[in-house]
């Protein structure tokens, strides 16, 4: 039995509740849900009964996310998220068909996170293609650090997984080399700019040093990279010396 069961902040229940209920209703249901160290108390039945399930399947789906990057989704069950969620085996299954259902859902659930992330960098007020790309890399690291089980089931855990979580991991890696190339080409004058295969080798190859990371248990100092992945991403479209001064400008001071 895992120490400490699942609990969500109101942030992450109105970023997944909040289009449908009140932030007071969300807000009242994650104070219950925190009095009630993970279970529903007394008082939940105050609470519009569809807000109550919206609530149960954002534990369930922060429940697998939890137990995969514990125990990685070949070993991870059903009982083990059901014990991280604190809720019963038939609740689960009013929820999803299966593990791999609520795993996909989760993967879902944590691709949308960090696609919100990122989009915010690209259509941000930058100067320029480069300083959108470094806003992009830092959100993504800052991404990987506070949220290390979402980053694990995108990352590590769909890569051993079910062909089904393999497409929704190749399509979100293709979504982004799609618009890196896109962010690329509005932003270079150089009209014989590399191919888009460039953009799919920069993201994959990013992709795979978070991988070997992630997989050795090394989150805690990614954000150390982004002066390496600055030079990486830039030299394809404009050589070593502007990547150089990427790389120096991302570098930590002192």
């Amino acid at each position: 039995m895992p120490e400490q069961r699942i609990q969500l902040s109101q942030d992450t229940l109105l970023a997944a509740c909040g289009d449908d209920w009140s932030a007071e209703q969300v807000s009242a249901a994650a104070e219950l849900l925190a009095g009630g160290e993970g279970q529903f108390p007394s008082g939940i039945r105050s609470l519009p009964s569809g807000l109550v399930k919206a609530v149960q399947r954002e534990r369930l789906i922060a429940a697998t996310m939890r137990a995969s990057a514990e125990l990685s989704y070949g070993e991870f069950s059903v009982q083990d998220v059901i014990e991280r969620a604190g809720v019963s085996r038939p609740t689960f299954y009013e929820h999803f068909d299966n593990k791999e259902d609520a795993f996909l859902a989760a993967l879902d659930a944590a691709g949308a996170r960090l696609r919100q992330r990122l989009g915010l960098a690209t259509t941000a007020d930058a100067t320029g293609w480069r300083e959108r790309l470094r806003w992009a890399l830092e959100g993504l690291l800052r991404f990987v650090r506070e949220e290390p089980d979402a980053a694990m089931i995108l990352i590590v855990d769909a890569r051993g997984s079910s062909p089904a979580a393999l497409g929704k991991r190749d399509d979100l890696l293709e979504r982004f080399a799609e618009c890196l190339d896109t962010q690329v080409r509005a932003g270079l004058s150089d009209p014989e700019a590399p191919s888009s295969i460039s953009a799919a080798g920069i993201v994959g190859g990013i992709e795979s040093l978070l991988y070997s990371r992630l997989y050795r248990g090394g989150a805690e100092d990614v954000e150390s990279l982004l002066p390496s992945l600055m030079y990486f991403a830039v030299l394809p479209y404009e050589g070593h010396d502007v990547a150089s001064e990427e790389m120096n400008a991302a570098a930590p001071v002192g």
